[in-house]
C-alpha cells in the first residue's frame, strides 16, 4: 500500500521506495549519482524523489569509509541529573577507547533531535548513542540513521527492536515495591515518567507485578503519568493528596520525581516517613543528601554505558538487548506499617 508525504515529517529513503514500488536497496541504487541503475523501477524512483523533494544524504556514501574517532550522543537534556551520570560515563569508557564523545539535546523532542543529529552527522561522526528512543515510533531521526547506514545504539531506554544498553528495571521497580509492602503498605501509588518511554513502562510493571503477586489490587487513580522532571513530581503531590482516600507511600521512577513529590507534600504539611513513605529511582546523588535520606534503585551507570558504546563500536550481527542489574539502597525514607 502507497503512502503519502506526512505533514511535518522528513522523508525517508523507506518512504520513497515503499512509493515507487520497489525495495529500499534498489531505490539506493537508482538515487545514487555515481552509477545510478536504470529500468522502469529506478525511473520510478527518480521521479518520486523529483516530485515531492526527496535529496538523498551526500554523506551515506561515505560513512562506512570514513572514521573520525567521534561518535555523537544524543540526550533529552543535561539538566537531568541521570542523563548527566550516564553521558559522563559514556565519555569515561570512551576515552578509554581513545574516542571523543560528543552530546547534543533534545529536549525529548523529536523534530529538534533530527535537526541536530544532522548536525552531528555532518561532522562525519562513526556512529551514535540514543538516551532518546520511543515505542510510539515518534523517531525520525533513528529512521534517518537507519536510511544512511549509520551504526547507533540505544541506551536507558528500547525502541523494542534496536540493539539497546538497558537496566533491567521491571526488576528495580518491583523490588522497591516489595519493599514497601514488606512495611506494610498496601495503598501504593506510581508516580512514572512519559508513556513512550520505555524505562517508565518497565518500571511500571515492575511496580505492578509486585502489588498483584502479594494479591492486591493496583488502583487506577494512584497512577500518575509524568515528564521525569522535579516539576512534574510536585503536580503529582498535589493530585495524590486531593484524593479522598490517599496513599501511604510512593514509588516514583526517578529521584527527581521523588523530590519534587516531597516537598511538595511537607509544604502541605505532610511528614515524609512518617505520613507518607517514597522511593525514587536511579540512586542520584541527591537521594543520599536530602533532609530525610531517600530509599533508592540503584542503577550501575557504568556498566550500561559499557555496553552502549561496545553495541556501537561492535554491533552484534542481529539486533541485541543489554541489560544490567539494579539494586535498592534502603535509607530513611520509608516507615513501617506494622
Amino acid at each position: 500500500m502507497a503512502v503519502s508525504p506526512r505533514d511535518g515529517q522528513q522523508l525517508t529513503l523507506s518512504d520513497i521506495a515503499e512509493m515507487a514500488g520497489v525495495s529500499r536497496s534498489a531505490a539506493s541504487r537508482a538515487l545514487d549519482r555515481r552509477s545510478p541503475t536504470r529500468g522502469a523501477g529506478a525511473d520510478r524512483v527518480r521521479e518520486v524523489a523529483m516530485r515531492l523533494g526527496y535529496v538523498p544524504n551526500s554523506l551515506a556514501a561515505n560513512l562506512r569509509l570514513q572514521r573520525s574517532g567521534i561518535i555523537g550522543v544524543v540526550v533529552p537534556r543535561l539538566t537531568d541529573t541521570v542523563m548527566a551520570m550516564l553521558y559522563e560515563a559514556i565519555v569515561e569508557d570512551c576515552n578509554a577507547r581513545g574516542v571523543h564523545a560528543e552530546v547534543i539535546t533534545t529536549g525529548d523532542d523529536p523534530r529538534v533531535a533530527l535537526e541536530r543529529g544532522r548536525s552531528l552527522i555532518a561532522q562525519r561522526i562513526d556512529g551514535m548513542i540514543l538516551t532518546t528512543a520511543r515505542t510510539d515510533g515518534a523517531d525520525p531521526l533513528l529512521s534517518e540513521l537507519r536510511d544512511i547506514g549509520m551504526p547507533f545504539s540505544l541506551a536507558m531506554r528500547s525502541d523494542g527492536t534496536s540493539s539497546a544498553a538497558v537496566v533491567d528495571d521491571r526488576a528495580g521497580a518491583r523490588a522497591a515495591a516489595e519493599h514497601l509492602l514488606e512495611n506494610g503498605h498496601k495503598r501504593i501509588a506510581f508516580v512514572g515518567g512519559p508513556k513512550y518511554a520505555s524505562s517508565s513502562q518497565q518500571r511500571e510493571l515492575g511496580f505492578r507485578d509486585a502489588l498483584t503477586s502479594a494479591g492486591i489490587e493496583v488502583a487506577p487513580e494512584l497512577i500518575f503519568d509524568s515528564n521525569f522532571s522535579m516539576e512534574a513530581g510536585g503536580m503529582a503531590a498535589q493530585r495524590m493528596l486531593a484524593l479522598a482516600h490517599a496513599p501511604t507511600a510512593v514509588l516514583t521512577a526517578n529521584d527527581s520525581l521523588a523530590v519534587g513529590l516531597i516537598a511538595v507534600a511537607q509544604r502541605a504539611g505532610v511528614t515524609v516517613p512518617s505520613d507518607l513513605s517514597v522511593v525514587g529511582y536511579n540512586n542520584t546523588p541527591i537521594a543520599a543528601h536530602l533532609a530525610v535520606p531517600l530509599t533508592s534503585v540503584n542503577v550501575p551507570f557504568s556498566d550500561m554505558a559499557k555496553n552502549a558504546v561496545d553495541l556501537l563500536l561492535s554491533p552484534p550481527p542481529v539486533p541485541e538487548i543489554r541489560m544490567t542489574t539494579p539494586s535498592l539502597v534502603v535509607r530513611n525514607s520509608v516507615s513501617s506499617m506494622k
